[in-house]
């Protein structure tokens, strides 16, 4: 793994994911990970099953392995030993924390000058929802990802992982790196404030856009796509299967490998959705008579993939050739995407 960072000192206070998981991609880039638990350790420790061995031998909750590699993990009661904290701080680069606004401040009093704090909250350190907790699900619901999320009938759904809190640590990793290359020119420590909720709807991306265009809320669509036709998942004959055309070139192309009329007016992508149901229909019917594998050879040029389970996109052949699975202390742990050449 990259050294990058060596030499970076990282104090990390922070609990659950968001923190966490910005911490955990710190130390894969070679910053030393200090993390700081509590004397009833971090909550997801106990978020189980499934329950497993953990780096330390113990048995410890899958989920707490996600997002705790290579961490040298002390214990303090934050509470009872404020000296032994601070002077663990006063040789950090960064502290990473994610209490309340306002919380640390009066545990601890005031940090180093030089230290960078960054400061992960569900709302951010001021506005009116400033003091309220919020996990994942909750800002889910509040953002606006919950509404779009499901099939078109059915009820609202959350993302399958608590994709919130994985974007907000990976917001909360760069802002650190910008704020460490600021103090490397500068040599001022700028303090970081990173939120659940600036980081979901930032991650709205082109649906907020949508709905600031048209003035019109964006629905559910189950897989399909609001600004694309033909893209979605389709029932196969052993089970389901995505096309994803982003181009007319890409339209034509799948149009001839599945023998599909491509009249004039679905030669484009705007008039490809305005006849949306019928082109799903006729996609769908030639889909249903095949197997994925076989749709998969089929489909050359043309952005397509099965359904799969975790398990089986775990052992594809392109995580087995890039080593997504690996081994740290004797525990299977999901790999660094950060790679370097």
């Amino acid at each position: 793994m990259s050294g990058i960072l060596e030499g970076v000192r990282i104090v990390d206070i922070s609990r659950i994911l968001a923190g966490p998981y910005a911490t955990q991609m710190l130390a894969d880039l070679g910053a030393e990970v200090i993390k700081i638990e509590a004397p009833w350790g971090d909550d997801t420790r106990q978020w189980g099953p499934p329950f497993t061995t953990g780096f330390d031998g113990e048995q410890v909750a899958a989920y707490f392995l996600a997002c705790n590699r290579r961490k040298e993990i002390l214990t303090f009661d934050l509470k009872q030993e404020t000296a032994k904290v601070l002077k663990l701080i006063e040789t950090a680069d960064v502290v990473v924390e994610n209490f309340r606004p306002g919380t640390l401040e009066r545990l601890l009093g005031p940090l180093p000058d030089d230290v960078i704090l960054c400061s992960i909250s569900a709302y951010g350190q001021d506005g009116p929802r400033r003091d309220e907790p919020g996990y994942d699900i909750a800002l889910q619901a509040r953002s606006g990802i919950m509404s779009i999320t499901g099939e078109r009938d059915g009820p609202p759904a959350k993302v399958g992982v608590a994709w919130i809190d994985v974007i907000t640590g990976l917001n909360a990793s760069n802002a650190i790196l910008a704020a460490l290359f600021h103090k490397m020119k500068t040599g001022e420590a700028r303090n970081i404030d990173i939120s659940l909720w600036d980081s979901a709807i930032a991650a709205l991306v082109n649906q907020a856009h949508n709905a600031l265009a048209s003035g019109e809320d964006p629905q559910r669509m189950g897989s399909a796509h609001p600004n694309l036709v033909p893209y979605r998942a389709f029932q196969a004959k052993d089970g389901w299967f995505v096309i994803g055309v982003g181009s007319d070139n890409q339209w034509a192309q799948l149009c001839a490998h599945l023998e599909i009329d491509n009249p004039a007016n679905w030669q484009t992508n705007a008039g490809r959705i305005a006849d949306r149901d019928t082109i799903e229909s006729i996609v769908a019917e030639v889909v249903a008579k095949h197997e994925r594998k076989f749709l998969e050879g089929l489909l050359k040029g043309v952005p397509c993939a099965p359904v799969n389970t975790v398990t089986e996109a775990l052992n594809d052949e392109q995580s087995v050739a890039r080593n997504l699975v690996t081994n740290y202390h004797g525990v299977q742990v999901l790999a660094s995407p950060l790679r370097f050449y």
